[in-house]
This record gives C-alpha cells, sequence and structure tokens, in this order.
C-alpha cells in the first residue's frame, strides 16, 4: 500500500509519499515547497492572500504528485501557523476548494501524540519510558510515556519563529536585554511540564523537528548526508555554548554555521534557548536526536488504527485547531 502525508508547517510544505508494506511507512518519494509561511502573516497572526495563494499552489502541486505515485491520500494537515490563524476557517476552505486536498488543523496535544509514535517506532522498546521534545515554529510540543502512545502530552506556545517575532523583532542581533527576556518567559511557562518529566525520570529523551537537528549539526552532530541512521545527539552544555555564539551574531553571519540554514537563521537562537531551558529544567543532559517525527506518527496512526481515525480527525473539520490551550494533559493512549 503506497500512502502520502503532506505537512503544512511554518516554513515549508512537505510531502512524503511511503510504502506501507508490512506497517512500517518507508519513504519512496519526498519533496517540499518553501513558503515561509510564519515570516509572512500579519501581526495578529492572519494568512495573507498572497501567503494563502502561495499555499493553494504548494498543496495543489502536492497532490498531483502524490496522484502520480499512486499514493492514497494524502492525508493533509497545517501546524500551528495555520492553527492560531484569526482566518483559519477561510484557509482550510480555500484550500479545500482550490486543491480538492482535504485539508485539517491538530490540536497541539494531538501533534505531540503523534510526533511520540513517530519517535517510539523508531527507538524501540530499547528505549524505555521515553521522553519527546520537538521545537515547531510556533509551538513547542512535550511527551513522555511508557508505551506505544505517551502517558500525558503537553503543547505550549514556544515556538522558535513565534519567539523571534515577539521578542527579537527588529533586533539583528538581539539585545541582551531581550534574550533575558525570552529566557524568563521560556522558564516560566515550562516549569510544570519540565517538572513533571523530571519526575518521570525518563530513560531516554529524544527531540525531534528541524530546529532540534540544525542544532545538533552546529554542536558536532554528524550531516544530515550521512542519512537517517546515523546517531545523532545533542548534550545541553554544548547547547549552553552555542547560544553565546547565536546571541552575538546577526542572522546572516548565523546562516554561516554549521547546520543553520539561511530560512532558520534568525530563529535559530529562540529555538536554542527553548531548547537548552527544557532540557535544564527537565534534567536532561542529552538528549538522542530522532529522524522520524509527527508525519511518521501520523502515517503508523493510520496503518495501526484504520482510516477511521483519520475520518474522525478531519471530520471535526475548522474545529480541529484550537490554540494551544491547557499547558498540561493527561493523554488516554490506545492499545
Amino acid at each position: 500500500m503506497t500512502m502520502s502525508v503532506v505537512d503544512v508547517g511554518s516554513n515549508t510544505v512537505r510531502l512524503v509519499i511511503a510504502d506501507a508494506e508490512g506497517g512500517v511507512p518507508l519513504p519512496v518519494h519526498t519533496a517540499k515547497w518553501k513558503i515561509r509561511l510564519s515570516g509572512q502573516v500579519e501581526p495578529d497572526g492572519r494568512i495573507t492572500d498572497a501567503s494563502l495563494r502561495q499555499l493553494v499552489h504548494a498543496v495543489s502541486a502536492a497532490g498531483k504528485t502524490a496522484q502520480r505515485w499512486g499514493a492514497a491520500g494524502p492525508l493533509a494537515f497545517a501546524t500551528a501557523v495555520v492553527r492560531h490563524a484569526p482566518n483559519r476557517s477561510e484557509v482550510l476552505r480555500t484550500i479545500r476548494s482550490g486543491t480538492g486536498v482535504r485539508i485539517c488543523t491538530l490540536p497541539g496535544e494531538v501533534e505531540a501524540e503523534l510526533t511520540f509514535l513517530g519517535a517510539r517506532r523508531w527507538m524501540g522498546w530499547q528505549a524505555g519510558p521515553l521522553a519527546l521534545l520537538d521545537i515547531g515554529g510556533g509551538s513547542l510540543e512535550v511527551a513522555f510515556g511508557r508505551g506505544r502512545l505517551p502517558d500525558f502530552v503537553a503543547s505550549l506556545p514556544l515556538g522558535a519563529n513565534r519567539l523571534t517575532r515577539e521578542f527579537f523583532d527588529g533586533q539583528d542581533p538581539p539585545t541582551e536585554r531581550s534574550t533575558r527576556a525570552l529566557r524568563r518567559r521560556v522558564r516560566h511557562q515550562l516549569r510544570d511540564v519540565a517538572t513533571r518529566i523530571r519526575w518521570e525520570g525518563p530513560r531516554t529523551t529524544v527531540a525531534t523537528s528541524r530546529t532540534f537537528q540544525q542544532l545538533a549539526r552546529l554542536c558536532g552532530a554528524v550531516p544530515g548526508r550521512q542519512g537517517p541512521f546515523a546517531p545523532r545527539q545533542l548534550a545541553r552544555s554544548d547547547l549552553r555554548r552555542c547560544i553565546d555564539t547565536l546571541a552575538a551574531l546577526p542572522a546572516a553571519e548565523r546562516a554561516e554555521l554549521p547546520g543553520i540554514s539561511t530560512p532558520r537563521a534568525a530563529q535559530s537562537l529562540a529555538g536554542a534557548v527553548v531548547g537548552h531551558t527544557v532540557m535544564k529544567l527537565a534534567g536532561v543532559k542529552t538528549v538522542t536526536v530522532c529522524p522520524w517525527a509527527i508525519r511518521e506518527g501520523v502515517l503508523l496512526r493510520y496503518v495501526e488504527d484504520g482510516p477511521a481515525w483519520w475520518t474522525e480527525i478531519t471530520e471535526r473539520g475548522d474545529d480541529a485547531g484550537p490554540a494551544a490551550g491547557v499547558p498540561l494533559r493527561i493523554a488516554t493512549p490506545t492499545a
């Protein structure tokens, strides 16, 4: 069975086409369209008409590519930037009518559950009690669990791009005062979630997302060209030293550092502060960088639980994407 998933993120629209024979989604083709959505929204988070046209074009191209590969789906979803947009309903309707692809938003806590599932399947049962950290453009997802799905999840408005706009707008490089203010905000909002992680004492902590991948590369991990099976770790002590480096440089010079891409250079400092703070408060010294995340989690959940699960998500329509609400939620895993 050939399946496809489309992920509308803060910077790109990504398509993964996978062969799910045997219950393991092995990618056979990937594609991405750079739209840099989070950098073009209105001050209140509204998606502009120009950005919406880009979205329609990218999702349409992704849908047509999936058809050419004979893939079912696509299972299409949008993450925090669209989820929090005041005109979310209009955006989703326009994409659906303009592309024929039924797209939905996922609540942040559902994102955390699905990302946890992807990480669990990649790491295996030998990982033991597992904690997950995922820094997106608009939100931070945290999860912990001993089984297939997490025992608790949290979604917090601590995305790297969101915090960059809020604290560093017009500052390149940012001032020490702004960086301190950012760190205070992150510490305050992470306190309860990090305390829970510390109390659980996970055997393994994994980090997903491009933000963590680039920070790990900056701190000395092997480059992506060595493939997904190359082990990659990120030490908290190394990340702390890299924060000082990032804080001293303008975005153009950060983009010359190992691992830091030009589109993400401006938000790399905020991402590093969030990553270091959550690791410190949770008592985590080292994380393993995991290549599987939410897209693989969506495919796995569909394969393992059947199409009824996805139908339930999409039929919620525009109500499937509330803003990140309660910072901590106890999940109810299914067997």
